[in-house]
């Protein structure tokens, strides 16, 4: 049994068990020793993931694709896990549970590294479950807060849903095929009406974990009642994986049937419905919750092309790396000013906390596509690929979703720089304050070398 190809899961796996015993023999007062062995782990794990980056292979009976794709969602994952371990200790200092928060973010981030290298359906479901089980708990921590604890009920409930549907998918696909595995699945024909009933289910259940339409609804409340640090690591790590579950699931049936039709007609929908329903937000969170379900809608864009487009796997790596950063970006502000949501709290932030105020509007004009951001290679990238696979219209309509997202973002951005301020924010700690200044620094500096990484990228899905 080849071991060493899940070291990067392992390493992860084993730190999360140290960590919830460390927190169970210290007291509170020094739970901040959890995070710093979180990071430790989450280092390990990030090396061992880069030196298998070149692997290319099926392991564990076929059961975990170990290849470059992998490679890079392993990456991701781990990057912005650490940087939203990075955003905690401040904010939950005063929480009695402080260490065991690592130790479900851990989790969490073992569930989305199983999905991103799920090459078999049954894989797939037990990465989704690990993932969505520790979600609900980040989603509902601040318990003595009812927002906090109606966004996790609001999260499990969808997500128990979603996950039953997409088990009995699973059943129907295995019942009518005789496969779970996608070697067995490649090619295959679904013609009889349970397989198809079978896919469309198991769609579902991977469209919750991205946030997008018809099982989105979670998205918002979760960005404005989790704690700022999970809702940050919530929007963000378990879309990684989905993607990539979704794009390699995709690739496996014939590119001439209507599945990537379905798919183009569920991305029009989803980006379309989140920057309608963000213009209209007073919140901020929320705001970005809602952007959130616009961006989910830009990434099935490669999904429905791929098979006809060979940039589909590369444009989706980009963009979705380029998302969560800005994402992670925006969230950390949200936390170095202790939470503060309501859109009259940043006027004059530009003067008060130029940083931060820099910082946000470097995340927002990055989530628009504005050049020379990250954020703009990810959708052009996006938009050749549709335009190469025959979509040209989902295009056009991303070009102007992405125009009319501006909207919604410069009611925050305005009152940063014009408004005067009403009082001055606190902050939290030195550590919100490096991931924030970080994050944006990379939103800026990647695009310098966006044209060494781009030819690394992988284009296959399944070695």
């Amino acid at each position: 049994m080849p071991v060493g190809d899940l070291a990067p899961e392992l390493a992860v796996l084993v730190t999360a068990v140290l960590v919830l015993l460390l927190a169970m023999f210290i007291p509170q007062r020094r739970h901040g020793l959890c995070a710093a062995l979180a990071l430790a782990g989450l280092a390990v794990a990030a090396l061992i993931a880069v030196a298998q980056f070149d692997a290319h292979r099926l392991t564990f009976s076929g059961t975990f694709a170990l290849d470059a794709a992998t490679g890079a969602a392993r990456v991701m994952i781990l990057t912005v896990t650490a940087l939203c371990v990075l955003l905690s200790p401040g904010w939950f200092a005063s929480d009695r549970r402080h260490g065991e928060v690592y130790a479900m973010l851990l989790f969490s981030t073992l569930g989305a590294m199983a999905m991103a290298g799920a090459a078999d359906l049954m894989q797939l479901v037990i990465g989704l479950l690990l993932s969505s089980i520790t979600s609900y708990v980040l989603a509902a921590y601040h318990r003595d807060w009812s927002i906090s604890v109606e966004a996790g009920m609001k999260y499990f409930l969808i997500g128990a849903l979603a996950n039953a549907l997409m088990v009995i998918g699973v059943v129907l696909v295995l019942g009518m095929t005789g496969s779970t595995g996608y070697a067995g699945l490649k090619g295959a024909a679904l013609t009889d009406a349970l397989a198809l009933v079978g896919l469309m289910l198991v769609l579902i259940g991977l469209l919750f974990k991205l946030g997008a339409m018809p099982a989105h609804t979670w998205v918002p409340d979760v960005a404005e009642g989790a704690p700022a640090p999970a809702a940050a690591f919530l929007t963000t790590v378990p879309k990684i994986p989905a993607a990539l579950a979704l794009i390699r699931l995709v690739a496996l049936f014939p590119p001439e049937g209507a599945l990537r039709l379905l798919i183009a007609l569920i991305a029009a929908a989803t980006m379309t419905l989140g920057n309608l329903a963000a213009l209209w937000q007073d919140d901020v969170r929320r705001l970005i919750g809602w952007s959130s379900v616009s961006q989910a809608g830009y990434a099935l864009m490669a999904v429905a092309v791929v098979g006809l487009s060979g940039e589909a796997l590369p444009a989706l790596i980009v963009f979705i790396g380029a998302y969560a950063l800005a994402t992670l970006t925006a969230f950390a502000v949200v936390t170095h000013l202790r939470g503060r949501t309501g859109l009259g709290d940043y006027a004059g932030l530009l003067r008060q906390q130029p940083l931060a105020a820099s910082a946000l509007i470097i995340a927002f004009l990055s989530l628009v596509g504005i050049p020379p951001l990250v954020g703009f290679l990810g959708k052009f990238a996006l938009f050749l690929a549709a335009i190469e696979g025959g979509f040209a219209w989902l295009a056009l309509l991303a070009v102007a979703n992405s125009v009319l997202s501006l909207f919604y973002y410069a009611r925050v951005i305005a009152p940063m720089i014009f408004q005067p301020a009403a009082d001055a924010p606190e902050t939290l700690d030195r550590h919100s304050k490096a991931v924030m200044v970080v994050a944006a620094a990379a939103l800026v500096l990647l695009p310098v070398v966006g044209g060494l990484i781009w030819p690394a990228l992988p284009v296959g899905l399944l070695p």
